[in-house]
């Protein structure tokens, strides 16, 4: 059954994921939560896909979870769901965020108008985040009396330490897109005009890079967040003896005794 809150778009191995609910800002509901772990599945498991671009409709990125939504369903609901039910079905949503951090695949998030709460974290679990000047971005959740979901305390700690991770969610400030690339937390900045075909532009040379070796240094730098130096040693060993056996990596040894660009197709 087709998704119309989620948009998918597979051109010359990168695949593009729109959030598409533009008169919300991209605010997430049920029906996007589902099409984004269903996109992400896709994404991991589909050998047509050597990238991914995440990014949202209308000009704005995603501002996190639907909080009128919430507020109507609660208002009206005659039954609400037990702790368990409520905790299940979150996990299960927030499982998109997973995918997108472990897939063996470069992911690229377009940031442009905003990024908050739930949106933020989703764009945390990406490798890449290239943001329009003007965006503005925010862990947010603070400010609603809610925790925090889909990894933002886990993602934000590992990019910027226990102490900021602390600071910008316990105090929930509103970031520039300049304050963020200066903290850490976005790849780089460009003007609003130009974030789409930067993004992309990013994106589609991941997609036409060495995408096994890609999806190993992937696994080298997820492996360090969680595994012993031995461990990741032992990894990285079997890894780069793997990456020597494509023929991308036989190409690129060509060309540099060739003197050219490499000609890389994924293999």
């Amino acid at each position: 059954m087709t998704n119309s809150t989620v948009l998918q778009h597979l051109d010359s191995g990168l695949l593009t994921i729109t959030m598409n609910r533009p008169e919300r800002r991209n605010a997430l509901n049920s029906d996007m939560t589902k099409g984004l772990v269903e996109a992400a599945q896709r994404a991991a498991n589909d050998p047509d896909v050597r990238a991914v671009l995440l990014k949202g409709a209308g000009g704005t990125f995603c501002v996190g979870g639907d909080v009128k939504a919430m507020a109507e369903a609660k208002g009206s609901a005659k039954t609400a769901p037990s702790f368990e039910t409520k905790v299940t079905t979150l996990r299960e949503r927030m499982e998109v965020s997973r995918l997108l951090h472990l897939m063996q695949k470069p992911v690229v998030a377009q940031i442009d108008g905003a990024a908050a709460g739930a949106g933020l974290s989703i764009a945390l679990a990406c490798d890449l985040r290239v943001a329009g000047e003007s965006a503005k971005i925010t862990t947010a959740f603070a400010k609603v009396g809610l925790s925090g979901d889909f990894g933002g305390t886990y993602f934000l700690t590992q990019l910027l330490g226990s102490a900021k991770a602390r600071e910008l969610y316990l105090t929930s400030p509103i970031l520039s897109a300049r304050e963020a690339l200066a903290l850490g937390m976005v790849t780089k900045v460009v003007p609003d005009a130009e974030v789409e075909a930067a993004a992309r532009e990013l994106a589609m040379s991941l997609a036409q890079g060495p995408s096994v070796t890609l999806g190993y240094i992937k696994r080298n730098i997820n492996n360090a967040e969680t595994m012993t130096l031995e461990a990741c040693f032992d990894a990285e060993a079997v890894h780069h003896s793997r990456c020597s056996d494509t023929e991308d990596h036989k190409e690129a040894a060509r060309a540099f005794v060739e003197k050219r660009a490499p000609a890389f197709h994924g293999r």
